[in-house]
């Protein structure tokens, strides 16, 4: 027998079955009638996770000889902005996470195109050993062979739909908070199977989601035609086949379900929320090409390296990665929401939130995050040298730990009931409220930062909806980064008051900051980076129902929780920005997300001396140039200041720092 991931040359199945993990636990029970479960078998309605736009996903690299020849697809090239979106911002309540990591901007792996590729020094998480928790639960197939996760070779080269057919039969794979899985690995296995496509060349179109579009039909056409031995064999298609397969079986009264996933064309498959500008790269547990974590461009190493991940991810999450970042995310909720089914214990939320029918409509986003820029004055600009930009080290995990959400019916209060219902022990209870943001220059606030809230207006009250945490926030002291308002003055004539209410994302959050604790300790930046794209992804698509259109998938559509959990990290950033005015009178002169930009001079320190998540971790720093120092000084507009910053952030504009929440 050759050793992990060496070739077999013939394609002979062995006598027995690969055994399933011991971590094989969860049997993915079913939340409603529309599932049937048995031992090994998964059953689902829905059009197979089906998710329009909900992950970014670029260019995959050519990564093998046959990709380069003349009827190969060359893929597109991933591109970055240096400007994130506009998300939200932390700080406040302690999250502790001993290990966590104070990653800055510019390390070894992030923002290199060959980080993790180069077989001369490859990353350190390509040395780490590849466990067996994802045995039995998913295979991979090369062009060399058919491995399982921890690299036990099984058969040779898979090199037509009838044999792929006979594998997954004698696999008899089992599902793990998600469908068992086959990973198709590198371009030479796809050809194999007769899943070759030529969308054509980057260079050949001005549109590249024209590019990504046309690829992803010719994808869909070929796996439409040559999947018909499967599909004559009782395989059933839920929905069009893509970068992922989802295949489905009746067995009697149950029925199976197999997830393929296509490596080399998961580029074909990325977020049409963000567009192709902005932080596309993040490919959920392949990796990132821009960040250097994706795979490297060997097929077999690719696989060893696949398999690693994958056996992580079942370890340390209990469940297999999603075919996005957010159903990853998800998949671990309706993990533990099983566990409290069964058990009787904690918070199961089975209904959907959706924001109740209001009084006039929200202006935007419920609770926005922040995007504000100021003109520096001779005090900000002298005696500096630096600038610097610090975010909260996952912030937003952070407060989706420790915020109570609300669930079940809401109940509408008018008047003084509303008022009332607002005083709570300890804050208000979850909900909605309507009341009357002050006009800003009716109070003493600090003139050097925003205004407390998006949607206060300097000159003129505004009558909005906020969240209970922003209710709580306005009512803080303006050196806690409130208003230092009384209920009475915010004018409440209106609310939505949830009638239960309790840490429902605890435990979630609980094993997501773990996992992170792992990956950290051990310098995978790899696995650290995709636990960041499922918070992040995941808390990002509670806000849309078509991401949630499964009837078992309902509850996921939590848009309420989201807009929580954004307030929570925008006061939090604020009341930073206030201690650090108290402690070293520097006042920022922009804030985008939960990123806050200072000048500063060469040995100040602004940021959090805690390790927790949540807390302030420098995520730029460069030294200013005289060029630069006077594009400050001379500014005379907001946009003269974002150029001056830009510039002198262009050398990290590809850095990111401990996952600040921008993809949100």
């Amino acid at each position: 027998m050759s050793s992990p991931w060496e070739q077999i040359p013939l394609f002979a199945l062995p006598e027995t079955t690969p055994t399933t993990s011991p971590s094989a636990t969860d049997d993915v029970l079913p939340d409603d009638d529309a599932f049937s479960v048995d031992a090994d078998v998964f059953v689902e309605t829905d059009h197979a996770d089906s998710e329009p736009a909900a992950a970014a996903h670029p260019a995959s690299p050519e990564r093998s000889d046959v990709a380069e020849a003349d009827d190969a697809p060359t893929p597109p090239t991933p591109e970055t902005d240096s400007e994130a979106a506009v998300s939200a911002a932390v700080d406040g309540d302690e999250v502790h996470d001993d290990a966590a990591s104070s990653d800055t901007a510019g390390s070894d792996t992030a923002g290199s195109d060959t980080a993790g590729n180069d077989a001369a020094d490859p990353p350190v998480w390509e040395a780490l050993p590849a466990g067996e928790e994802a045995d039995g639960h998913a295979l991979i197939v090369t062009a060399d062979g058919t491995f399982t996760p921890s690299g036990r070779e099984l058969t040779g080269p898979v090199d037509s739909v009838e044999k792929l057919d006979k594998l997954i039969r004698w696999a008899s794979l089992t599902p793990l908070g998600a469908p068992a899985q086959i990973w198709v690995v590198g371009q030479a296995a796809c050809e194999l199977l007769g899943w070759i496509i030529d969308p054509g060349s980057e260079d050949d179109v001005d549109d590249m989601e024209a590019l990504r579009n046309r690829a992803a039909q010719e994808l869909t056409a070929v796996l439409h035609a040559t999947l018909t031995p499967m599909l004559n064999a009782g395989w059933e298609l839920r929905g069009d086949p893509g970068h992922v397969v989802h295949l489905s079986r009746s067995i009697g009264n149950f029925t199976s379900m197999v997830d393929v996933v296509i490596e080399p064309y998961v580029w074909t498959y990325w977020n049409k929320d963000f567009g192709w500008h902005n932080r596309v790269g993040d490919m959920g547990i392949l990796g990132s090409p821009t960040a250097g974590t994706y795979l490297p461009d060997d097929d077999l190493p690719a696989a060893r390296e696949l398999g690693r991940r994958l056996a992580w991810c079942a370890k340390h999450l209990g469940v297999l990665p999603g075919p996005t970042p957010a159903r990853t995310g998800a998949a671990l909720v309706d993990k533990i929401k099983r566990e409290r089914t069964r058990s009787g214990k904690g918070i199961v939320v089975t209904t959907p939130g959706s924001v109740p029918p209001l009084d006039g409509p929200p202006r935007g986003d419920l609770e926005p995050a922040v995007g504000w820029t100021r003109v520096p004055d001779a005090q900000d600009v002298d005696g500096t040298s630096r600038l610097v930009s610090i975010d909260q080290r996952a912030a937003y995990l952070a407060s989706a730990g420790m915020l109570e959400f609300g669930y079940g019916q809401p109940k509408h209060l008018t008047g003084g009931a509303a008022a009332a219902a607002a005083v709570g022990e300890k804050g208000a209870p979850f909900g909605l409220w309507r009341i009357t943001l002050p006009a800003g220059q009716a109070l003493s606030l600090p003139e050097k930062l925003p205004l407390p809230h998006p949607h206060m207006l300097a000159d003129q009250p505004v009558q909005t909806w906020v969240t209970s945490v922003s209710l709580d926030g306005l009512c803080l002291p303006v050196a806690d980064g409130g208003i230092g308002a009384d209920l009475d003055d915010l004018d409440i004539t209106e609310g939505w008051v949830y009638p239960q209410q309790g840490r429902a994302l605890d435990k979630w959050a609980k094993i997501l900051r773990e996992a992170r604790k792992a990956a950290v300790d051990t310098d995978d930046d790899a696995t650290k980076r995709f636990l960041g794209t499922c918070y992040k992804g995941y808390i990002g698509r509670m806000v849309n129902p078509d991401m949630w259109t499964a009837k078992q998938m309902q509850h996921h559509h939590q848009p309420l929780w989201r807009a929580s959990i954004i307030a929570h990290c925008r006061w939090r950033g604020r009341r930073v920005a206030m201690r650090i005015a108290r402690e070293h009178n520097r006042w920022p002169v922009r804030t985008v997300t939960d990123s806050w930009v200072y000048l500063l001079s060469g040995g100040e320190d602004i940021a959090d001396p805690s390790e927790a998540l949540g807390k302030m971790s420098v995520e730029k720093d460069v030294v200013l140039t005289d060029p630069l120092v006077s594009a400050f000084t001379s500014a005379e507009d907001v946009h003269e200041v974002n150029l001056a910053i830009k510039a002198a952030f262009a050398d990290n504009e590809d850095a990111v720092g401990d996952e600040g929440e921008g993809v949100l």
